[in-house]
């Protein structure tokens, strides 16, 4: 399966759907030397004049080793096809076991960094900054439900350096 580089101005996409509904795996390495990650949590915009991302990592996570590590990671998307699939890869640890092999899906290597050969679509990410979630700072103290064992999460801010849909 083959990949094109579109402009992002031309995607047609509901963020809201791609990343609360449909999820996404956060990935960082080689193709040889990756984890991955499925979120749900994330976001698009535009910030320092540049086309963004923002995805949160908690600390204890395999795959922030592998972000952390490198200059650059990607966004795969799927649809609801991979669910199965996502939902393994979202609690299972590569700590562990060899969790991408044991879904079928197989590592694409693109532009320094790895995405899946399965994705429908896959942003290149460029990491600009990332600082830890402060709880002293919630306004709505119902926020911290969401961290019973108060394990914050890593902010990071990406810029969108390619986006890649797969062509049909």
């Amino acid at each position: 399966m083959t990949f094109k580089s579109v402009r992002i101005n031309t995607l047609n996409m509901n963020p809201f759907t791609k990343i609360g509904k449909e999820w996404l795996l956060i990935t960082a390495g080689t193709a040889d030397n990756c984890n991955t990650m499925t979120a749900s949590w994330g976001g698009f915009g535009f910030l320092w004049n540049r086309n963004v991302a923002t995805i949160y990592i908690r600390p204890q996570r395999y795959t922030k080793t592998f972000v952390d590590a490198a200059d650059t990671f990607t966004l795969s998307f799927f649809g609801r096809d991979f669910r199965k699939e996502l939902t393994y890869l979202g609690h299972t640890s590569g700590r562990d076991e060899n969790k991408i092999a044991n879904t079928g899906l197989t590592p694409y290597q693109l532009e320094n960094t790895v995405g899946f050969e399965e994705a429908e679509m896959i942003f290149v990410m460029k990491k600009l900054y990332q600082a830890s979630i402060d709880p002293e700072k919630f306004l709505d103290p119902t926020i911290s439900e969401h961290y019973p064992e108060k394990d914050y999460h890593d902010m990071y801010i990406a810029e969108i350096v390619k986006v890649y849909v797969k062509e049909q």
